[in-house]
């Protein structure tokens, strides 16, 4: 019976009973019979110069399309757009497709306005992406075209502009994570990490199993001194099938710090065998250097942060917490070497900057030391430690 059948309708018969690879080979052996021999869809008219290219040359040959023709069809239009777009990356040429096409829509298509904005947005011309987004806004208020002209405004640096744009999209759609989402993001790019903190949990809200969210608001609690809470969360993340470095790193930190002993060891063994490059297994070692600390194994401590800097040896806070084991067992100049090398190499950070302010004033080194102390307070102002210093070298000043 089955041989007697037309192949198509065999082919037909044997994909609608799933049998894929079987409909997969007659189709195959149709096409290799008769290529051109093939009923064209009145709607969908086949590719014919540009599409007839070599075996192992590209799928379409974009050089040799008549875009012009192509923008006249919109719906096959829009499915080549994407393919030139995404599969391609020629932005040029799918820039010309959707300049086309919007001018046969006479300007309507709110879609393809917005085609073009991400065109202008990948060849980082930003204020022409913006009018286009803004004008596709008119027309059709989309989530997505809000999230695009937010990262316009990013890439303008102007974060405020885009945190208003993120709330009035939230007006016309109340609950949308992706947009709680990108308020929570820049609220922790800016440093307020308490708002960032509000809006992450207004994402979990709307999704509970939200990743970068639940990352998130353990971080915060974890850094608030809670680590108890921010253990719950992480180990939420390793429940929904999380299984990285970096979680295995931060359950090791939470649990040391909750003084579970029992589960922190483990957690830094997991995290070291999960590393997929040296950076990693540099922040690892280093947390693993201040459970050394913690413990008071100082020898432990040093060949952390040894191993640490050999992963990576532009850390600055291995150099920093290495200084200080140096400068505890009295080598003073080693201590200074390693706090300049630090101070140098993240100058936004107040602590190498204190340290080598305090190990400079104790050799009497007093210029040096007011200098470090006075970089140590622009980076933190409150430091109550650095202000004392700065007070008492002004007091040694004084009286010379």
């Amino acid at each position: 019976m089955g041989s007697e059948m037309e192949p198509l309708f065999l082919a037909w018969s044997y994909f609608r009973r799933r049998k894929f690879q079987l409909c997969a080979d007659l189709c195959t052996q149709m096409l290799e019979k008769s290529p051109y021999d093939q009923e064209p869809d009145p709607e969908l008219p086949v590719f014919q110069a540009s599409m007839l290219t070599s075996p192992d040359g590209p799928f379409i040959n974009l050089s040799r399309l008549n875009l012009t023709k192509y923008a006249q069809k919109p719906k096959l239009a829009k499915a080549l757009f994407e393919y030139i777009f995404h599969h391609e990356n020629d932005v040029k040429t799918a820039l010309d497709l959707a300049a086309l096409s919007t001018e046969h829509a006479q300007y309507k298509d709110w879609w393809w306005k917005v085609q073009i904005g991400k065109c202008y947005y990948r060849l980082g011309m930003y204020r022409e992406a913006e009018k286009q987004f803004k004008s596709a806004l008119k027309q059709q208020e989309m989530v997505d075209t809000f999230l695009y002209l937010a990262k316009v405004y990013i890439s303008l640096d102007q974060p405020l502009t885009a945190l208003n744009l993120f709330k009035q999209g939230l007006e016309k759609f109340p609950g949308e994570v992706t947009l709680l989402c990108g308020i929570a993001r820049i609220y922790e790019e800016m440093n307020n990490i308490s708002s960032a903190s509000d809006y992450y949990k207004e994402v979990l809200k709307q999704d509970n199993t939200h990743v970068e969210a639940i990352a998130c608001v353990g971080s915060n609690h974890f850094y608030s001194d809670q680590p108890e809470i921010a253990l719950r969360f992480y180990r939420r993340l390793l429940q929904m099938g999380v299984y990285n470095c970096q979680l295995f790193n931060n359950l090791g930190l939470c649990c040391f710090y909750a003084q579970q002993y029992d589960m922190t060891l483990t957690s830094f063994e997991r995290a070291l065998s999960l590393t997929e490059n040296e950076e990693e297994a540099a922040d690892v070692w280093y947390n693993l250097g201040h459970v050394a600390v913690g413990i008071g194994d100082t020898n432990l401590a040093h060949q952390c942060f040894r191993l640490a800097l050999v992963n990576n040896n532009n850390h600055a806070e291995a150099y920093n917490n290495l200084a200080v084991l140096e400068m505890q067992k009295g080598h003073v100049e080693q201590a200074r070497a390693l706090l300049q090398t630090a101070s140098s190499l993240a100058p936004h950070m107040y602590e190498p900057h204190f340290n080598f302010a305090v190990v400079s004033d104790k050799i009497g080194d007093l210029q040096r030391s007011y200098v470090a102390a006075q970089k140590s307070e622009a980076a933190f102002p409150d430091h109550v430690d650095t202000q004392h210093l700065i007070k008492q070298l002004k007091q040694h000043f004084a009286m010379l």
